[in-house]
């Protein structure tokens, strides 16, 4: 297992235990690109993958069974950490796991909402 973690802003960045948690989703075989971004590069792949124009929270791009890429945007977690009235490491850590779900093959519903609050308590996040 490989999870590399690239930073593409100058900006504080809570500490996750981002290799444990793709372990625990996606297994120990799998090849993990997380991107920790802004609203610019996190709206610019939101256009270029998706046509979309909004500036996303997370962006999950599987490439194959064993390998994908995801983009988590600080600054996004940030506004919506103080709208839901949760720390940002709390909200980020849910926006990982999401991101990872999806990886995994999850669509959104309630199963996948459990899943997440299972693994946030496991992490005690």
């Amino acid at each position: 297992m490989s999870t590399e973690i690239k930073c593409t802003i100058r900006h504080p960045v809570p500490d996750l235990p981002y290799k444990e948690i793709t372990k625990a989703i996606l297994g120990p075989s799998y090849e993990l690109s997380l991107v920790i971004c802004g609203d610019k590069l996190a709206r610019a792949i939101n256009i270029k993958h998706r046509q979309k124009s909004y500036k996303p929270n997370v962006l999950s791009f599987p490439y194959s069974k064993t390998e994908g890429e995801i983009f988590l945007n600080v600054p996004c977690a940030e506004r919506e950490a103080h709208k839901y009235g949760v720390r940002l490491k709390a909200r980020m850590a849910l926006l990982f796991i999401h991101g990872c779900f999806h990886l995994a093959g999850h669509k959104h519903g309630s199963k996948m909402e459990a899943l997440e609050q299972k693994m946030l308590k496991k992490y005690g996040l």
